[in-house]
């Protein structure tokens, strides 16, 4: 392989029923930046049925060229259509950077595509950066239950290739009216031909907690202790009408369901405000809310390593600071009619 002929960076758009999906658009928002460091173009990658009308709005969020394979085969994902589409394209524009988002569809896709096309891959990134000495990819991610940054680099092989979790990245900010070049493909596949075929769609209608949307979070973590402290970390939850978070250790012991869960094997957050409440600060907890805009923290311990992460700490026994702020903040936001919050 010679990676020499390998140039620009790739971002995969992944868009559900002809919507974007939100972690394509931070996607190219952190690919205009290596881009713009190596000095190649950003490139979108964009595959479905009647999906080519997505292409302006990828151009101004950051896009230079939109490679488009419309098709009726790829209107739903497959890892086999997708994975020869975007195969084919690989072989034939040789990137040098291919950015998924850290989805279901997107971690498939990218795994089975570093398979067929025989490159490196690293999941669940939460850090990316150019190393332009040796014009070489950096993909940083924790390792080690958490415990350390890995820088991890795909030296020999091309393209370099890595998973983003959604809301790790930021978007860039839609300039209207930007233009760019569309590239339509097409793909070498009948229908009679594949292995695998879309019976039924079932949709999940069940309501879930929003995390990633929400404006204020409410974590708890293991120095609640139990359901008794728990519950005082609901208490500040309902009267900031906020939603609730907590940390692994919460629920694993069954405090609380999974999907309330942020880090690194939960959900990462960007809410505008942040309660950190006997959250020790591991690096598997952090990753997923140190994008938040304002973080405070109360933990008793002095050196409790979430105080590095916050913009505002407290010291001191949460179970005497968290039924106070309560009852502050009820007299408070009653006195302005309450508070608004995306839950």
């Amino acid at each position: 392989m010679n990676i020499e002929e390998y140039k620009g960076v790739w971002v995969f758009i992944e868009q559900i029923e002809g919507q974007v999906v939100g972690v394509s658009l931070e996607l190219l928002g952190a690919g205009r930046a290596l881009a713009d460091k190596l000095d190649v173009d950003l490139c979108g990658v964009l595959l479905g049925s009647n999906v080519k009308e997505l292409c302006p709005q990828l151009f101004e969020y950051g896009a230079d060229k939109v490679y488009v394979i419309d098709d009726p085969i790829l209107e739903q994902y497959r890892s086999e259509t997708y994975m020869k589409a975007v195969g084919d394209l690989v072989r034939k524009y040789k990137p040098e950077i291919f950015l998924y988002g850290a989805t279901a569809n997107g971690k498939d896709l990218a795994s089975a595509v570093a398979t067929e096309v025989m490159t490196g891959l690293t999941a669940d990134t939460t850090m990316l950066d150019i190393d332009l000495d040796k014009r070489l990819f950096e993909a940083s991610r924790p390792a080690f239950g958490g415990n350390i940054m890995a820088t991890i680099l795909c030296k020999k092989h091309r393209p370099q290739m890595a998973t983003v979790r959604s809301k790790v990245m930021k978007a860039l900010e839609p300039e209207s009216g930007r233009t760019g070049e569309v590239i339509e493909e097409t793909i070498s596949l009948k229908e009679e031909d594949l292995r695998t075929k879309v019976l039924e769609i079932v949709r999940d209608t069940s309501k879930k907690v929003n995390l990633a949307d929400a404006d204020i979070i409410v974590a708890a973590g293991k120095g609640v202790k139990d359901a008794a402290g728990f519950k005082l970390v609901c208490d500040l939850a309902d009267a900031l009408n906020a939603t609730v978070g907590a940390t692994r250790d919460v629920v694993e012991a069954g405090l609380i369901g999974h999907s309330h869960q942020i880090g690194q094997t939960g959900e990462t957050v960007t809410p505008k405000l942040y309660f950190a409440i006997g959250i020790s600060g591991a690096v598997q907890h952090v990753v997923g809310m140190n994008n938040s805009e304002t973080i405070i923290a109360i933990n008793k311990d002095s050196d409790a390593q979430i105080f590095n992460a916050s913009h505002y700490g407290v010291v001191g026994d949460l179970f005497e600071i968290v039924p106070l702020l309560t009852e502050e903040f009820k007299a408070a936001l009653n006195d302005v009619g309450g508070v608004k919050t995306h839950a």
